[in-house]
This record gives C-alpha cells, sequence and structure tokens, in this order.
C-alpha cells in the first residue's frame, strides 16, 4: 500500500520545477498588469488634458507607427474606448492572478513546501518535510 501511494508522489526536483513554473506564471502576470496600469495612466492623462479643449483643435495620433492628423472629437472617443478597453483587461488579469495564486498556494500546501532563502543570493528552492 505504501508503495501504491510513494509512486503517485512526485519526485522532489519535479515539485521545485512545477512549483517555480508556477510562479513564474504569477511574475509573469504581475508584469503584464503593470505594463498595463502604465498605458491606463498615460491614457488617462491624455483624455484629461484634451477634453477641455475646442472639438475641432488639431490633434496628432500614432496609429501602427504612423502620426495621423486628427481632431479632438475624432480621438477622444477612440482614447475614452481604449482605455476601457484596457481596464476590462486589467480586470480580468486579476481575476486570473489571484486564481492562479490561489492554485499555487494549494499546491505548496498539499506538498508541504516551504520557501528557504539560500544564504549565496535572493534564490529560493523548495523543501520537502
Amino acid at each position: 500500500m505504501s508503495s501504491s501511494s510513494a509512486s503517485k508522489r512526485p519526485s522532489d526536483q519535479e515539485l521545485v520545477a512545477q512549483f517555480q513554473a508556477m510562479k513564474q506564471d504569477l511574475q509573469s502576470l504581475a508584469s503584464k498588469l503593470g505594463e498595463l496600469e502604465m498605458d491606463k495612466e498615460e491614457h488617462t492623462l491624455v483624455i484629461d488634458s484634451i477634453k477641455p479643449l475646442p472639438k475641432d483643435r488639431k490633434c496628432f495620433r500614432l496609429v501602427g507607427g504612423v502620426l495621423m492628423e486628427r481632431t479632438v472629437a475624432e480621438v477622444l472617443p477612440a482614447l475614452e474606448a481604449n482605455l476601457d478597453g484596457i481596464n476590462s483587461v486589467i480586470k480580468q488579469l486579476v481575476t486570473t492572478y489571484k486564481t492562479k495564486e490561489e492554485a499555487m498556494q494549494a499546491f505548496q500546501k498539499k506538498w508541504d513546501i516551504r520557501i528557504v532563502q539560500q544564504s549565496g543570493g535572493a534564490g529560493a528552492r523548495a523543501v520537502q518535510a
């Protein structure tokens, strides 16, 4: 009986590799969230800057690497739509992040994985108890 339960348990190396992969997924999601937050801030700044301007005033917008001449009336709705899209993507990524974080914590608890700081640097390794 104990040999069958022991054969189902992954090796320590497999556990560490899987845990590190989960941790990397969370880090890449956090990085993407940071980028989107910066985009959101930029969009908000531009919207706040051009909102009080006359609607027929010239405005330039970078589209696919090409600077296009438009009016404030044409650019403002597009920027607001982009901001709404960014906000919805941020909400989805936050939900995904929370789900993956809970899965990682459950995995860590299931296999009793603890993070041990190494003296040589900021690296971490998993230890099976």
